[in-house]
């Protein structure tokens, strides 16, 4: 059975154009063409990936947060309960009002305390600025890193200036070694990111953050297969560039260095835009879907492959919509607003104002609004000097 499905997969149909079978991608000394057995490398360079970004981020990233001024917030922590520490592993860590009257009652405590010990046992699962600092700086270091070596691959490649050059020679386009191990670099920092998704901070478009992970995945392994090795350098030289500078925002930004974040933010705004809604769309789209049809009929992989390719256009749409947003809020305000697909944390402020009302309904509230005579204002009508406080906090006429 196994075998069989191993057949039906890797149909020629499937995977090459009309025309061409796997006889006709039969390497020799000179000649090498992508083999789906290479990808199974970018595994073990994703865990070598994920150990070279632990140590970046003990011995580089820590160290440098703190001599940058960087300070996590002091959080007050739960105190320990074991019936709300199972019930936050195990059923949700927002409960409902019925289920917070509940847990009031099993522990015999007051729902305004319950409420206030799932706030700070929130917080204490929120990262810290130095965690969100220590990632950001290492996938500034691995987009610049990558989108250099995308230029130094591609500069004297015919493609990157004529795109019609993606489809020459089409699909027996023989592998250059520098290509390989840029696809090569690219796949295992993906796969790298998929293994720490359970420890990286989550934002509130983690789901989307998936997609794009299983999207661009999918996309690198089938390019590589199917010898769409050229179309596929493209788009990921694309996607570093502006990558480049989203990074650094979020350091600066995590730095509280205000001005520098906002005309980072500025310039990414204006790349990201431009090359995801300009470039992108030209460059790739219409060249996978229109110029290929130049040099062969569609077949399952060119369907297949512009399905992924525009299900990365519509996240590009989708996080466009977020920046835009921020733009327009900072053209009105001046002022940078806060990454809307960051996780706020929860201050203690409600718990303030449940204090308040306690003291309010004990009668200890006292009045504001006492002029330096000892008269009492109440909503700019006259003084009342002929009243009293009494114990319990109400006022009685003398």
């Amino acid at each position: 059975m196994a075998r069989s499905l191993y057949e039906w997969l890797w149909q020629h149909e499937f995977w090459l154009p009309p025309g061409i079978t796997w006889e006709d991608m039969q390497e020799s000394e000179d000649t090498h063409y992508p083999q789906p057995r290479d990808l199974l490398l970018s595994f073990p360079f994703a865990l070598i990936l994920v150990v070279i970004r632990c140590a970046f981020e003990r011995a580089i990233a820590l160290p440098l947060s703190t001599k940058l001024g960087v300070r996590d917030k002091q959080r007050p922590k739960a105190q320990p309960n074991p019936v709300l520490e199972t019930f936050y592993s195990t059923c949700r860590k927002n409960p409902e009002e019925g289920e917070l009257l509940s847990l009031a009652k099993q522990c015999d405590l007051p729902v305004r305390k319950v409420e206030k010990w799932f706030r700070r046992r929130r917080n204490m699962d929120r990262p810290s600025v130095s965690k969100k600092f220590s990632e950001a700086c290492w996938r500034f270091a691995f987009y610049i890193i990558s989108f250099f070596t995308g230029l130094a691959v591609l500069y004297d490649k015919p493609w990157l200036w004529d795109h019609r050059e993606c489809w020459t020679g089409y699909p027996q386009q023989p592998l250059q070694p520098s290509l390989f191990w840029y696809y090569m670099l690219e796949l295992s920092f993906y796969w790298s990111l998929v293994f720490t998704l359970p420890f990286d901070v989550k934002r509130k478009d983690f789901k989307e953050q998936i997609v794009h992970h299983a999207a661009t995945i999918f996309l690198i392994s089938f390019s590589y297969c199917a010898n769409y090795i050229r179309i596929g350098t493209l788009v990921m030289v694309i996607h570093d560039a502006s990558d480049c500078f989203l990074e650094p925002t979020k350091i600066f930004n995590y730095m509280k260095w205000k001005k520098t974040c906002d005309s980072l933010f500025m310039i990414f705004s204006a790349v990201f835009l431009i090359s995801r809604l300009v470039i992108y769309p030209y460059t790739v789209l219409y060249n996978t879907y229109y110029y290929s049809m130049e040099i062969f009929q569609p077949f399952f992989g060119y369907y297949f492959v512009n399905v992924l390719l525009i299900i990365l256009q519509m996240l590009h749409v989708f996080w466009s919509c977020l920046i835009i947003h921020m733009v327009y809020k900072f053209i009105l305000q001046g002022t940078m607003e806060k990454d809307m697909r960051s996780d706020t944390e929860e201050s203690d402020k409600d718990e303030e104002r449940d204090k308040i009302k306690e003291k309010e309904k004990n009668g200890i509230t006292c009045f504001r609004n006492v002029t330096s005579n000892g008269y009492i204002q109440r909503n700019g009508s006259e003084p009342l000097n002929s009243r009293a406080h009494l114990a319990n906090g109400h006022a009685k006429e003398r």
